[in-house]
């Protein structure tokens, strides 16, 4: 990405402005965790068993712990890294579980963790071809996030998404004990799971209400979940839809009382248990409703 200033009728080019330090890129992605990833941060510097992990971090949204690591070695295997750090996770869950309650202050249960949302984010200013083809598999629990500093003080931060071609890890890993352990227990959640087993109307009626949502903003990203597809800006969820045997139920991201909802199709669901994020739900059986709830849903943009 070059980014340019705009000086008049002339354009000036913003220079990168390295880091020189793998410490300054923690230090700010720390700092920054909750607007950047959702994320609480854990701990700084966790070390257990002899490793030493960057950043310890969980995940409120999908109750699940994330170890971030920090590269400016261009050449290193990430993917080998990767298992390490989610297969130390997965045999030592309880050092995990109280790292966060002596952390944070916190009462968290063992069981209320779901291990099998478990992920290793690797963040650096540039990935190699490699390193992004390594790590292209649409059940792989290992991300890679680009982040970037400029002299103007602007930075931008751009996850490194799957292809949609991208194919199952797991056929290259059942010759591997350990690495077999680690994917048979985690699972990356796909539309394609979560569409499974629905009816072609089903599906139909999603696809109709996945597009239209996807031109409402420039920027909006389909990130499916265990229990519902969610649409989100970066990181904020815009609604979600948890896909139903007869229709769709949308969530909207939007506080109770803040929805100009005329003609009153939502549900109030502030005060009682739900998947999704947000204060108002409507259950979606056909598209007759189509453009009036983009209408909606477009306030949460």
């Amino acid at each position: 990405m070059i980014l340019y200033k705009s000086l008049g009728d002339k354009l000036e080019q913003i220079k990168e402005k390295p880091f020189k330090l793998e410490r300054d890129i923690q230090n700010l992605f720390e700092q920054n965790l909750p607007l950047i990833m959702g994320l609480e941060l854990v701990k700084s510097e966790f070390t257990i068993k002899s490793k030493r992990i960057d950043t310890l971090a969980y995940d409120p949204q999908s109750k699940a712990f994330v170890i971030i690591e920090y590269k400016r070695d261009r050449n290193a295997s990430v993917v080998d890294q990767g298992f390490t750090y989610l297969s130390l996770m997965l045999q030592n869950k309880a050092d995990f579980i109280l790292e966060y309650n002596e952390g944070l202050e916190k009462t968290l249960a063992r069981d209320s963790v779901d291990w099998s949302q478990t992920r290793v984010v690797f963040v650096s200013t540039d990935f190699t071809e490699n390193q992004k083809e390594a790590t292209n598999f649409k059940d792989l629990a290992i991300e890679l996030w680009e982040f970037k500093r400029f002299e103007n003080g602007t930075v931008t931060i751009s996850p490194i998404r799957k292809t949609k071609s991208a194919e199952s890890i797991k056929p290259i890993t059942q010759t591997n004990t350990e690495l077999k352990e680690v994917t048979n227990e985690i699972k990356v959640y796909t539309e394609e799971d979560l569409l499974r087993g629905k009816s072609e109307e089903v599906i139909e009626l999603y696809e109709k209400f996945k597009s239209s949502i996807l031109n409402l903003a420039d920027g909006i990203e389909v990130r499916p979940q265990k229990f519902y597809i969610a649409f989100k800006i970066g990181n904020n969820n815009v609604c979600d839809f948890e896909i139903q045997k007869n229709g769709l139920k949308l969530t909207i991201n939007i506080k109770r009382g803040n929805l100009d909802d005329p003609k009153n199709i939502t549900r109030d669901i502030s005060s009682v248990g739900h998947l999704g994020n947000g204060d108002y739900e409507v259950k979606v059986a056909d598209d007759k409703n189509l453009e009036y709830i983009m209408s909606l849903v477009k306030q949460a943009i």
